[in-house]
């Protein structure tokens, strides 16, 4: 086979960043990196999640992820032609698959805006892992529009959901979705997929100081009993056109301390490697778990930094491979597919980049070595998902 030519890359002028080339050692028959169920990055650490978005789009304008005035009416989305298809999207996680990939989480925007999604879903649950088993397969939405989907996803092969939901107090969930969507078309979504059997459900709340942290006891209330984890997440520092301050972030001790005047509590074990939710079970009155009662989860992402065992890869909508969350640039992936390239070189490509990583963004936040000051852009979280 001989060596493709370089990829040449078009950086888009909004709020995406510009891709970067694969690595130089991919390249050539000699370099190929053949995929063998287990890779790890620089720092030891294994490549088993892949999460892809499959548009850029949402139906939401939450200030922590698309504030209107940035993503208006004009703002250029990606033109149909640069998406993925489904074909190329089930291409990269069949070689994501082959190099240790158990779990792959749809996400966008909101996955749910992406035009039969459920035929993508059903070529990815055909996809096996190494040893034979399923992939858990998975989706996260803002639940807008899971009432009237939820049946056809558990048909085509999704296992299970996350539902972002901030907050019960109808006035606050309209304030900050700033659509005017009402919270009780989210728990109709909730209860469909619950009936549909898209479980366990999780439910996640980004908690924000001064906006709906009154919220975290009866959004805890609500769900315990339920079947549905909860989990409250700290507000990141994702992309820049947030105004994200560290005011604004409620830290998860305090978040605990506050459940814990309320709820007895213990902490239970991370069920996988590699789990970004600290668990907490609702305690019976022998100080052991009640499983009836169920569990809640917090993600410390800015004060409890989990860098060290991130098993994650992030694909965006149009093809570029992020290694971080909190990433400035992403590897062109989609050139690579529609330039000729056969599953030996895109399998070598993903190698390479992953083992090359060692991003650790929320180790270094708040030191000159992240990047303050430094004017780089970091992705925006509607783009690659969370």
């Amino acid at each position: 086979m001989s060596e493709p030519s370089t990829p040449r890359f078009i950086p888009i002028a909004d709020q995406r960043p510009s891709a970067i080339g694969i690595p130089d050692a991919a390249w050539g028959q000699n370099a190929l990196m053949p995929a063998v169920g287990l890779l790890t990055d620089a720092r030891g650490r294994e490549l088993r999640d892949l999460r892809i978005s499959v548009t850029d789009r949402c139906n939401f304008r939450c200030s922590y992820c698309m504030p209107k005035e940035i993503f208006g009416k004009d703002y250029p989305y990606l033109p149909h032609a640069s998406l993925l298809t489904f074909e190329e999207i089930t291409r990269i996680a069949r070689s994501f698959v082959a190099h240790g990939v158990q779990k792959i989480r749809l996400t966008g925007g909101e996955p749910l805006l992406r035009k039969n999604i459920e035929i993508l879903i059903e070529q990815l649950a055909r996809l096996k892992t190494e040893d034979g088993r399923p992939l858990d397969l998975t989706l996260t939405t803002n639940g807008s529009l899971l009432a009237r989907k939820a049946k056809a996803l558990k048909a085509a092969g999704l296992q299970r959901v996350t539902v972002s939901l901030d907050g019960l107090d109808d006035a606050v969930f309209r304030s900050m979705n700033d659509v005017d969507f009402p919270v009780a078309d989210v728990l109709e979504g909730i209860q469909a997929a619950h009936d549909a059997g898209l479980g366990p459900i999780k439910v996640n709340m980004v908690v924000k100081r001064g906006t709906n942290d009154h919220e975290i006891i009866p959004m805890a209330r609500h769900f315990r009993g339920t079947g549905v984890v909860l989990r409250f997440i700290e507000y990141m520092d994702v992309g820049a056109t947030n105004g994200w301050r560290m005011n604004d972030v409620v830290p998860s001790a305090e978040v605990i301390s506050l459940l814990q005047k309320e709820f007895a509590l213990t902490p239970l074990e991370a069920s996988a490697p590699g789990e970004t939710a600290q668990r907490w079970g609702y305690a019976d009155r022998h100080g052991g778990h009640d499983n009836t009662a169920g569990e809640i989860g917090v993600i410390s992402s800015v004060t409890q930094a989990f860098c060290g065992d991130c098993n994650r890869a992030r694909l965006s909508t149009e093809g570029r491979l992020y290694l971080c969350l909190f990433a400035s640039q992403g590897y062109d992936l989609r050139t690579l597919l529609r330039n000729g390239s056969d599953d030996p070189l895109l399998e070598s490509a993903i190698g390479h980049i992953w083992q090359g990583r060692a991003d650790r963004y929320s180790e270094l936040r708040g030191a000159k070595a992240a990047d303050a000051g430094t004017g780089v852009r970091r992705v925006e979280m509607s783009y690659i998902g969370g």
